[in-house]
């Protein structure tokens, strides 16, 4: 029997699961890395990532160290790849420290190999602190929460001048299409219409009515307000395990840009703060940080400015920052993975029961002091 326990990768929960895509082998790393001719010669596999919805894995060459990803064609095409490279390219080029993209030999940035597509990124510089944590769970200091956002100013203002059209309707990407339409269940519905699995789960669902209900509890108004917002692309996906971090505490690398989409800046910093600020695998034993979401805010503030508009559109926005990226969770369980309990826990735990909390008296405390400390 080997010694070597065997790969487990993050759930919907708080426990390690056994994965859905299997962990890359050595063999497979190889061959792959093979066809990037700056990648090297591979020496060994250092790490597997936890995250649950890829395989990836750190590996070492005689060149150095990189980053090694495979995603399944039914949720990472190549062209669906380039988009994200663009972005990633057009960020690096304007002087944010992201990961650079290695070449395949015929100049493109993927390789596909059967069902799976692959890309290799260099590993970025700096110390990977939150890299076995959950990617949803807070900062470890006030202070890395407030480096945080003076990151994510940093990204918005590079990722000004790309004007990439948005992403097509792949599973787990961040959009924003339905939260500043005129009529938002309008724009639901045809955001579902567009996903023929998502529709199917949700055919004998009152989807309608659930939705129609948040948004008129807590939705009013909001269109309004983010109609006018200039559209920017952005990372969508803003927590601390998607950076590397100084020995001093500072943002030394932003990595991760799966959920890169053109959305705009408000509705970045809201995600920033609905998946750190709030404790949502345990809930119940943590309160949530309006002083950490406070102090994102702080250091966003220090390169760009929010007026007290913004503010007051940023405490609107946070009760359903959450709504279309929970829809294209739930796609990627019904669709991809045919998993209907996974499906059902994305969509009742995840979107109803997260907008939901907005309106107990622990999520309407959270908002309130989160204004009340921005507005100070």
């Amino acid at each position: 029997m080997s010694g070597v326990a065997p790969h487990r990768v993050h759930g919907m929960g708080t426990a390690l699961e056994a994965p859905t895509w299997p962990a890359i082998t050595a063999a497979e790393a190889e061959a792959i890395l093979a066809l990037f001719p700056d990648a090297g010669r591979l020496l060994g596999l250092r790490w597997h990532s936890p995250r649950p919805f890829s395989a990836a894995t750190l590996v070492q060459t005689d060149t150095g160290e990189f980053f090694l990803k495979r995603h399944h064609h039914r949720l990472r095409t190549p062209a669906a790849l380039a988009q994200e490279h663009a972005f990633m390219e057009h960020l690096l080029a304007a002087g944010l420290p992201v990961p650079e993209i290695l070449k395949a030999r015929d100049g493109t940035g993927t390789i596909t190999q059967g069902a799976w597509t692959y890309e290799v990124h260099r590993k970025g510089t700096g110390i990977d602190l939150y890299r076995e944590r959950q990617s949803w769970t807070p900062f470890l200091t006030p202070a890395h929460a407030f480096e945080a956002g003076v990151a994510l100013a940093r990204l918005h203002r590079a990722a000004q001048g790309f004007n990439a059209p948005p992403r097509g309707p792949h599973p787990l990407v961040a959009s924003f299409t339905i939260l500043p339409a005129h009529d938002p269940l309008a724009s639901a519905a045809h955001y579902i219409a567009a996903r023929p699995a998502l529709a199917a789960f949700l055919k004998d669902k009152p989807w309608r009515q659930e939705l129609a209900r948040l948004f008129a509890s807590l939705g009013q108004g909001l269109s309004q307000r983010l109609q006018d917002q200039p559209p920017l692309w952005t990372h969508n996906d803003w927590h601390p395990s998607n950076l590397l971090w100084s020995s001093d505490g500072a943002v030394a690398t932003v990595f991760d840009f799966g959920l890169a989409a053109r959305s705009c800046a408000l509705h970045d910093l809201a995600t920033a703060i609905e998946r750190t600020a709030i404790p949502w695998l345990q809930r119940e034993d943590e309160p949530a940080d309006a002083q950490a979401a406070a102090a994102l805010v702080s250091g966003y503030r220090t390169l760009i400015p929010l007026d007290a508009t913004d503010v007051e559109t940023l405490v609107h926005l946070l009760p359903l920052v959450h709504i279309e990226f929970a829809l294209s969770e739930v796609h990627y369980f019904a669709g991809v993975l045919a998993d209907p309990a996974q499906a059902t826990l994305a969509w009742q735990d995840y979107l109803i029961d997260h907008a939901d909390w907005f309106l107990t008296p622990p999520g309407r405390e959270f908002l309130e002091r989160f204004e009340r400390e921005v507005r100070n």
